[in-house]
């Protein structure tokens, strides 16, 4: 199932917001017996690098990534840790 929600999560992030680069991972299983584990929702880490962020701040790039998987957060995403960079910030 984990593979299948990186996919969905993938094809989110891609239809929204462009990226030149998309990193994801799955860090499910190092919070088992974690509250949030419970209910079904995994654990997932980002790096994304989109000119969508160009001269925006940190929140509003979080938004974004949120507003991309939001039919996805409180019940297949529990939590999603972020690294949004515009591509001027990228060596």
């Amino acid at each position: 199932m984990s593979d299948d929600r990186l996919a969905r999560i993938r094809t989110h992030l891609e239809a929204a917001l462009a990226p030149t680069v998309l990193e994801l991972g799955d860090d499910s299983a190092l919070h088992a017996g974690h509250p949030g584990a419970a209910s079904g929702g995994g654990h997932y880490r980002v790096k994304i690098v989109s000119a969508r962020f160009e001269g925006l701040k940190l929140v509003m790039r979080h938004r974004l990534v949120y507003d991309s998987v939001h039919d996805m957060m409180r019940t297949e995403i529990h939590a999603l840790a972020i690294t949004a960079l515009a591509p001027s910030e990228v060596s």
